[in-house]
């Protein structure tokens, strides 16, 4: 274990059906709100270490959902965000946030380069790298891989109501995001690049995995209270399911 994490944390990343018979491969950078042992509470309440600055609710049961039903293999990280968020390269100031949102993270505040290096080969170097090696191991043995990453975001952001439903976020490799676009939108306000895109940095894991392959990409992002419960779930998990069956032929 690296010196932020103790042998009791168990490894920061997890991969699930990894021998899964889909070209997809299903990434979830924001599944655990688990702090590092090291870290305690980060200075925070317990309300802050549960809400969604902490981790994206219901990413990850989704993600299991679609792991399922496409037999695609997932890799998600296991520790918050707020250590690390694996969605940011290290040279970004929100890889490791001072403030999400309104909240303060005392843990946070003030670190020095040899800290934020030391958080980024904890996290961010072994998720990334579990992805590379699957992906190249994909393209070594014949296949096409292909990268969605799943991701919630919260219904207020900074006092303002968000109206989108469900996001399809893409960079400069728009293939798989605008045939899913096309497609009926099954009942959710579904929008391209919405509630975030590519300047708010927000596609470093497709441009990290998916632009420099040149394999298709896509980022989904579900509204959070959608999928707060096990029948909103399912229901998503049921339409992105649907969406990227339709279109992994389309798209190529």
């Amino acid at each position: 274990m690296s010196g932020l994490l103790s042998a009791r944390d168990g490894a920061p990343v997890a991969i699930e059906r990894a021998d899964a018979t889909s070209e997809i491969v299903l990434i979830c950078e924001h599944a655990s709100r688990h702090v590092p042992e090291t870290l305690g509470d980060m200075g925070l309440d317990a309300d802050a270490l549960v809400s969604h600055i902490a981790w994206d609710p219901g990413a990850l049961a989704v993600s299991q959902l679609l792991s399922s039903a496409l037999d695609a293999t997932l890799i998600h990280q296991r520790f918050t965000r707020l250590a690390y968020d694996c969605n940011r390269p290290p040279e970004a100031a929100d890889a490791i946030p001072e403030i999400s949102e309104i909240y303060q993270i005392p843990a946070n505040r003030g670190l020095d380069p040899a800290a934020r290096a030391e958080r980024a080969k904890a996290l961010y170097e072994p998720f990334h790298a579990a992805i590379d090696d699957l992906l190249s191991a994909r393209r070594h043995a014949g296949r096409m891989p292909v990268i969605v990453t799943i991701h919630s975001f919260t219904p207020v952001y900074r006092g303002v109501r968000r109206d989108v439903e469900i996001g399809i976020l893409h960079d400069t490799d728009t293939r798989l995001a605008d045939c899913m676009l096309a497609r009926p939108a099954g009942g959710y306000d579904v929008r391209r690049n919405e509630p975030y895109a590519p300047v708010d940095g927000v596609t470093h894991t497709l441009c990290r995995h998916g632009l420099k392959r040149g394999i298709l990409n896509v980022m989904v992002e579900i509204r959070n209270d959608l999928i707060a419960d096990p029948a909103g779930q399912v229901q998503a998990a049921g339409y992105i399911a649907g969406l990227l069956e339709a279109c992994l032929g389309e798209a190529a």
